[in-house]
C-alpha cells in the first residue's frame, strides 16, 4: 500500500556527471556527455543486516550490477550478479545475510521477477519465471502488439523475524490484482496467503500477518479493510478523495500494535500519526504547517521513529529519539551536503552514511556507532572530485492565482560570478519539466540541470501545482488542470524569469520526460508563442489514448485517474480528455520538435509519440523522432541515454544557440532508431550512418 503505485508516470534519470576538457579559457570546459550520462562508479551502497558486508551497484562491461566486499575491505569487491543487459538498478540484502535479492524486467516492460543471488557461490535464481497470463479461454492474453502480457511480481514485505521468506505479489492470476504469496528464498516454494481481486495494496505487519487491504472508493478516495476473521472484510477507515495522496498506512511498530500513518485529514500537509489499532487512538507525532511530513527513520529492530523529515526548499530532518541525537550532531561534521542514511545493521551498530551536494559528487562513509567514527568508502563519480559545478538556487514564484511554486534554477557558474542566481545578461534557457505530475523537483545534483548549465543555458525546474509534498491543498488545485492551470504555472515561471533578466525571451525551450513530456507538448500547442523549441521524452499526446492503454494493474486506480485528470467512462470525461491533449491541436505547432520513445514503455505506449508524429507528417510540420527497441519509460542503457541526448544537445544549440559537443562516437552500442526527421538536426543522419 505504498505511495510509489500512484505515482503515475515518471522518468528518473541517473545522476551523474564529469570532466572531459581542460582547456583554459573564460568559459568552463566543456563537461563530456560519457560522464554525465554514463553509469556512475558506485551507487546504491547497504551494509548487509549483521555488518559483515558491503554492497553497491557498479559496472561490469559498462552494465550495472551487485557488488559485494567484506565491510573492513571493500576495496576487495567482487560482482555477484551478472547482467549483461540493462544493468541492476533495485537490490537489497536477505536477511540470510548470504544472499542479495533483486528485480530485473525484460527491455523495460516493468513486469518485475525477482531474483536471488548467492554472495559467496554466485548462484542466481529467478524466484519468479513466469512468462504467461491465462485469459478466461485459457490462451495467453496478449499486448496490442501481439507480444504475451507477462506477469509483473512486486516486494510486499520483508522481515528480520523471518530469514528466507519474503512476502511478494504477482499478477499471474489476474493482471489487474496482486495475488500474496510467501517466498521461500533458498527453495522457490511459493505458499498463496491472499488471493486478491479487490485490493490496489495491503499492509503487513513483522509476523507477516495480512493487517489491512486498500481499495479505491468511486469518488477517488480510498477504504481499508481488516480481515473480519472469518473470511471476509470490514471496514475500518475511510480517507476522502482530497486526503488520498497524502494519507497512507506506513508501518507497524515492534508490538503490532500500533500503525503508523502519513495523514492529512484535518489539517493541509501530512503529518505523521501514531493509531492505536485496538482503539481506534490517534496521536499527532509530528507536523509542519509548510511541508508533507516526507522521510521517517524507524529503528531496524525495535520499530520505534526516531526523526522525521520535511522538504520545502530542501530536506530537512527533526530528531524524536534522543538516542541518535549524537551521531547525526557527529555525522553533520563529518562532511557537507545533506545526511541520508542509506541502510543500518540489525542490532544497529553500523550504518551506510551518504552526503548530496549540488555542484560534487555523493560521499558515501560507513559509520560505526560504538566508535562515533564515519570512514570514507569513495565517491559516487570520482571524476567530479574537484570539478568546479554550477550551484542550484532554490527560489518560491507566485502563480498568477497566488500559489507558491517552489522552483530551482541552475546557471552557468562563469556568468553567475557573485553566484546569487541572476546572470550577468539574460540567458538562453530551458524550461525543464518533471514527470509524475505526482512527483517533484528537489535540491541536490542534477545531471540534467549541470548538462545545460555547462552548455550555457539557464535551467529552470517548477514545483507546478500538484507536485507533492507541499501538502493537499496544492496537490488538489491540479484536479482536471492538466493542461490548464498546471501548464499555466510553468507559463508563470517562464514569465518570471524573463522579467527578472534570467531567461532571453526569444530563447526559452521546454522539456522533460513522461509529464513532462506532455507539458512540452502542450506548451507546443497550447502556447507555441512562448517556447523556441520542446525536447518530449516518453510523453503522452493523448489523455484519451493514454488512459485506454494503462496497464491493467493500474485500472484498480482508474477512478483516481476520473477525478484527478478526466473520467474516460464517460462522453463528457472523454471529450474533456481530447479537449486537453495536444495531439487535438497539433496543426497550431510552429516550433522545431524532438521526441523521444521507449518501444516497450508500459506506461505511455510507443503509440502515443507514433500518432503524434503521423499527424505532423500529414500536416508537413517538421518532428524528429527517435525511438529504441530496448527501452522502456526511460532510457536506462547508458548507450541509449548518451545517443539521446547527444541528438538533443546538437537540437538545442540549433535553436537555441547554446554550446555543444560533437556526436562522435556516443551512438557506439545503441539501439538508436530515427523514424523520421533526421535530417532536421545538422549531422544526425551522417551519424547513423556510420
Amino acid at each position: 500500500m505504498k505511495p510509489n503505485l500512484l505515482i503515475g508516470l515518471i522518468v528518473i534519470f541517473p545522476i551523474l556527471v564529469g570532466l572531459s576538457c581542460q582547456t583554459k579559457t573564460k568559459e568552463a570546459p566543456i563537461i563530456s556527455r560519457d560522464i554525465l550520462f554514463g553509469n556512475p562508479d558506485k551507487a546504491s551502497v547497504q551494509v548487509s543486516p549483521n555488518g559483515k558486508y558491503l554492497s553497491f551497484l557498479a559496472p561490469v562491461n559498462n552494465v550495472l550490477n551487485v557488488w559485494v566486499a567484506p565491510a573492513e575491505a571493500p576495496e576487495k569487491a567482487e560482482p555477484v550478479t551478472k547482467d549483461t543487459l540493462r544493468g541492476i538498478r533495485i537490490y537489497f540484502w536477505a536477511y540470510t545475510n548470504q544472499h542479495i535479492i533483486y528485480l530485473q524486467d525484460l527491455a523495460g516492460d516493468e513486469n518485475w521477477q525477482v531474483h536471488v543471488v548467492d554472495i559467496t557461490t554466485k548462484e542466481d535464481k529467478n524466484l519468479t519465471p513466469f512468462e504467461e497470463i491465462p485469459g478466461p479461454d485459457g490462451k495467453p492474453l496478449t499486448l496490442p502488439n501481439g507480444k504475451p502480457l507477462r506477469p509483473r511480481a512486486q516486494i510486499e514485505s520483508v522481515s528480520h523475524k523471518f530469514a528466507d521468506e519474503i512476502l511478494i505479489g504477482l499478477n499471474n492470476r489476474n493482471p489487474q490484482y496482486h495475488d500474496v504469496y510467501r517466498l521461500n528464498i533458498l527453495t522457490g516454494e511459493l505458499k498463496l496467503l491472499q488471493q486478491n481481486d479487490r485490493f490496489m495494496g495491503f499492509q503487513f505487519d513483522d509476523d507477516y500477518n495480512l493487517r489491512y487491504g486498500a481499495q479505491m472508493t468511486p469518488d477517488g478516495g480510498m477504504e481499508l479493510f481488516e480481515p473480519d476473521m472469518r473470511g471476509g472484510w470490514r471496514s475500518v477507515d475511510k480517507i476522502p478523495m482530497e486526503d488520498m495522496m497524502t494519507t497512507s498506512p506506513v508501518a507497524f511498530d515492534k508490538t503490532g500494535t500500533i500503525l503508523y500513518m502519513i495523514d492529512s485529514r484535518g489539517r493541509n500537509t501530512a503529518a505523521l500519526i501514531a493509531l492505536k489499532t485496538k482503539t481506534g487512538e490517534k496521536k499527532l507525532i509530528f507536523e509542519d504547517p509548510k511541508a508533507d511530513v516526507s522521510g521517517i527513520i524507524l529503528h531496524p529492530a525495535e520499530r520505534n521513529v526516531q526523526a522525521v523529515s520535511v522538504e520545502y526548499l530542501r530536506v530537512e530532518w527533526t530528531i524524536l529519539d534522543e538516542a541518535i541525537k549524537p551521531d547525526i550532531d557527529y555525522l553533520k561534521s563529518v562532511s557537507e551536503g545533506d545526511i541520508n542514511i542509506t541502510s543500518r545493521t540489525l542490532d544497529d551498530r553500523f550504518w551506510t552514511v551518504a552526503y548530496t551536494l549540488d555542484d560534487g559528487p555523493v560521499k558515501f562513509y560507513l559509520y560505526d556507532r560504538s566508535t562515533k567514527n564515519a570512514r570514507f568508502l569513495f565517491t559516487n563519480r570520482k571524476d567530479l572530485e574537484g570539478l568546479k559545478l554550477s550551484k542550484m538556487h532554490p527560489i518560491v514564484i507566485k502563480s498568477r492565482d497566488g500559489l507558491n511554486l517552489v522552483s530551482y534554477i541552475t546557471l552557468p557558474w562563469w556568468l553567475d560570478p557573485d553566484n546569487d542566481g541572476r546572470p550577468d545578461k539574460p540567458l538562453p534557457m530551458v524550461l525543464y519539466v518533471h514527470g509524475g505530475p505526482w512527483a517533484r523537483d528537489s535540491w541536490g545534483y542534477n545531471a540534467i540541470h549541470q548538462w545545460l548549465a555547462n552548455r550555457g543555458y539557464a535551467v529552470l525546474s517548477v514545483n507546478f501545482r500538484g507536485s507533492t509534498g507541499f501538502g493537499k491543498d496544492f496537490i488538489n488545485a491540479s484536479n482536471l488542470e492538466w493542461g490548464g492551470k498546471m501548464h499555466d504555472d510553468l507559463i508563470d515561471a517562464v514569465n518570471w524569469a524573463i522579467q527578472n533578466r534570467i531567461a532571453d525571451k526569444n530563447k526559452v525551450a521546454i522539456m522533460g520526460g513522461s509529464y513532462g513530456g506532455y507539458a512540452t507538448l502542450v506548451g507546443m500547442t497550447f502556447t507555441p508563442e512562448v517556447f523556441a523549441c520542446g525536447v518530449d521524452i516518453v510523453g503522452p499526446s493523448n489523455l484519451r489514448t493514454l488512459l485506454e492503454t494503462i496497464p491493467p494493474y493500474w485500472k484498480p486506480m482508474m477512478d483516481m485517474w476520473a477525478t484527478r485528470v478526466g473520467d474516460l467512462r464517460t462522453e463528457e470525461g472523454r471529450k474533456f480528455l481530447e479537449s486537453r491533449s495536444p495531439l487535438t491541436y497539433v496543426d497550431r505547432i510552429r516550433k522545431p520538435l524532438l521526441i523521444g520513445q521507449g518501444a516497450n514503455d508500459p506506461r505511455v505506449k510507443q503509440s502515443e509519440s507514433d500518432q503524434i508524429v503521423k499527424a505532423m507528417q500529414e500536416k508537413n510540420i517538421p518532428v524528429t523522432y527517435i525511438l529504441y527497441p530496448d527501452e522502456g519509460h526511460g532510457f536506462a542503457r547508458p548507450e541509449n541515454r548518451l545517443s539521446f541526448f547527444a541528438v538533443a544537445e546538437l537540437f538545442l544549440a540549433q535553436h537555441l544557440g547554446g554550446r555543444a559537443e560533437p556526436i562522435g562516437d556516443d551512438f557506439k552500442g545503441s539501439t538508436i532508431q530515427v523514424p523520421h526527421g533526421a535530417e532536421h538536426i545538422p549531422g544526425l543522419k551522417e551519424a547513423l550512418e556510420k
